[in-house]
């Protein structure tokens, strides 16, 4: 009993002290004297690590060019099934705001069964086919049927991974595909993550197999290059708005504008990278 009650004065001690936040706060901790009693035993710390990298619902709450252009250096992340984490740094863009914007599947502010998602709160997945075959994934933002596409990812985790279900997804034989091929395209983007229809109206702030987190490095407005749209055809003054954004000088960039980059060097606005 002397050990119990050495143990309890401890505890009184500590909880006297007001620089240290109160055992309530901290969760339940174990003191059985053979336990871990150290923080990273907490749930509550234990919560805090896995949720805090997240990007979270605020960071989707903004309008949709702001979006597109927030979602460079922005980190991918989808969990397969077996556990392993696919990563990739987003590295192109494009903006489709709804309402006038003739090449959203979202003009006039019509709202379908396909289109719901571009309709719910910001952050959640809008994925339609092309041509019957292929996916392209969105994500929604502020603004009434407006969403972001995902067109380019630069690969960085379980590249591996990634080859393989590209090659499934592919018919015939195929060659080994480099590294600057898996992801450059929202198509490919797709095949590489395994993103389907099944990813439609996810919620990005809250899915266990894809969200987001924070890029380690991301860039200025210098390095942003802002160019037309790619295969939307021809919807009048819609065809050339610059609603579509990449990192200058990112290889893993589906289409590269020379003529934007050069006109906008000329005027100071990049950066040598």
């Amino acid at each position: 009993m002397p050990r119990k009650r050495k143990l309890l004065a401890q505890l009184s001690a500590l909880q006297s002290d007001s620089s240290f936040p109160s055992f309530d706060a901290l969760g339940n901790l174990n003191t059985k004297p053979d336990a871990d009693s150290s923080p990273k035993s907490s749930k509550y710390f234990a919560a805090e690590k896995k949720n805090s990298s997240h990007l979270e619902a605020d960071f989707f709450n903004q309008p949709c060019i702001s979006l597109a252009k927030s979602f460079l250096g922005q980190i991918l992340v989808r969990k397969l099934p077996d556990g392993r984490e696919l990563r990739g740094r987003i590295v192109e863009t494009e903006a489709y705001l709804g309402g006038e914007d003739e090449a959203s599947h979202s003009k006039g502010g019509k709202q379908t069964q396909r289109n719901a998602a571009m309709f719910m709160k910001p952050g959640t997945l809008y994925v339609y086919q092309i041509y019957g075959i292929h996916f392209c994934v969105n994500v929604s933002s502020q603004g009434e049927g407006a969403a972001v596409l995902l067109r380019s990812l630069e690969p960085l985790q379980e590249l591996d991974a990634m080859r393989e279900m590209r090659s499934a997804s592919r018919k015939g034989p195929t060659k080994l595909l480099k590294d600057w091929q898996l992801c450059n395209g929202p198509s490919k983007l797709c095949q590489a993550f395994g993103i389907d229809k099944t990813f439609d109206q996810r919620d990005l702030t809250q899915d266990a197999a894809i969200w987001m987190v924070p890029g380690p490095d991301l860039p200025g407005e210098q390095d942003v290059v802002a160019t037309t749209r790619i295969g939307i055809g021809n919807r009048g003054e819609w065809t050339q708005k610059p609603l579509r954004f990449y990192l200058r000088g990112n290889r893993f960039v589906s289409v590269v504008d020379k003529k934007t980059e050069r006109e906008m060097a000329a005027r100071g606005q990049l950066s040598c990278l």
